[in-house]
């Protein structure tokens, strides 16, 4: 039998001790980490980020256990995205999630080399982000909802919806990464074809938002559209839902969050099965696909989804034979 002396036995246990933290940071190091870079961390932002969680663990990660995550907000300020992609490159991430065309443009710009999955309102050939749909190239794909093309049809729907309505709100973010100019141009050609004045009103802030609730109201709006940019509209759903029923105005948007919490019509995607998509996309990278090779996701399905109960309160009658094409309608 062999006899270990006290001595031995304290340098013995001396030396596995220092051991154990070593393994634990290798074992640290070894686990793979997600830079996430948003806009917004505000509460409405949560579920896109189940959303996000739901393709992870579809793909076999769980944070925490087999994946670490490292979330870096803008806080609404994009010019602050780049310092942002630079610290999570330093922190040597293993991927980048980028949530909004200002976010998968500072990531891009910080790296050709990590892998980035983005999700985006518009096109990312014409942004730049990456070579084709198809086969996107370099280290970037992601989902697409292409909410800004959506515009001209959601306000042809406004239309069809609402026959008398003349006069339409519009409401942008100016200092959004994506191109409102042409974005408004073509609502602007859209409500001439339809006979339908356009008023752009511009809000960065929550309290611009309120102003301009106010301004579309003074200036004679029938209903007003909340753009999607940035996460703008998205990430303030029950804000423009409690204006539009405060003024009476009837409210169209482009996500099931803000209908389902009070505005009148949207028409869109479902933008928390994209951030599951974008989920599933870096599990697959994890597991070793190439970005380059990941075509760039695009909806297939659109919903039109009424909220009945909002048109009645404040006093709206809407066609049955609208009603009937309707996706879902909330009563």
């Amino acid at each position: 039998m062999l006899m270990i002396g006290r001595r031995d036995f304290i340098t013995l246990l001396g030396g596995s001790a220092a051991a154990w933290p070593l393994a634990a940071r290798a074992q640290r190091e070894a686990t793979p980490v997600i830079g996430f870079l948003r806009n917004d961390p505000s509460q409405e932002d949560a579920p896109l980020i189940m959303g996000f969680h739901q393709g992870l663990r579809d793909s076999g990660f769980r944070e925490g256990q087999n994946v670490a995550i490292e979330y870096r907000s803008a806080n609404r300020q994009i010019d602050r995205f780049p310092a942002l992609a630079d610290e999570l490159i330093r922190r040597q991430v293993t991927v980048i999630v980028a949530s909004g065309i200002a976010a998968a443009r500072a990531a891009k710009a910080a790296t050709t080399i990590i892998p980035i999955v983005f999700t985006t309102s518009s096109d990312p050939v014409a942004l730049g982000l990456v070579a084709s749909l198809n086969r996107p190239g370099g280290n970037l794909t992601g989902v697409t909802t292409i909410s800004r093309e959506l515009g001209p049809r959601k306000l042809e729907l406004l239309h069809e919806m609402l026959p008398s309505v003349t006069k339409v709100a519009l409401l942008v973010n100016p200092n959004s990464a994506a191109d409102w100019k042409v974005y408004i141009q073509d609502m602007q050609a859209a409500a001439r074809r339809l006979g339908l004045e356009i008023i752009v009103l511009n809000a960065t802030s929550g309290t611009d938002i309120e102003k301009a609730f106010a301004s579309a109201v003074e200036q004679g709006a029938s209903a007003l559209m909340a753009s999607v940019g940035e996460g703008f509209a998205a990430s303030r759903p029950g804000q423009i839902a409690e204006l539009g029923l405060r003024h009476k105005l009837p409210t169209i948007t482009g996500t099931r969050e803000s209908i389902t919490v009070g505005t009148v019509m949207g028409y869109g995607t479902d933008i928390r099965d994209s951030f599951r998509q974008v989920g599933a996309y870096v599990g697959r990278i994890l597991k070793g696909d190439k970005p380059a090779e990941l075509p760039v996701m695009q909806p297939i399905r659109f919903e039109l989804i009424v909220n009945l109960k909002t048109a009645k309160a404040i006093g709206l009658t809407i066609p049955e034979t609208f009603l009937v094409r309707a996706d879902e309608v909330i009563e």
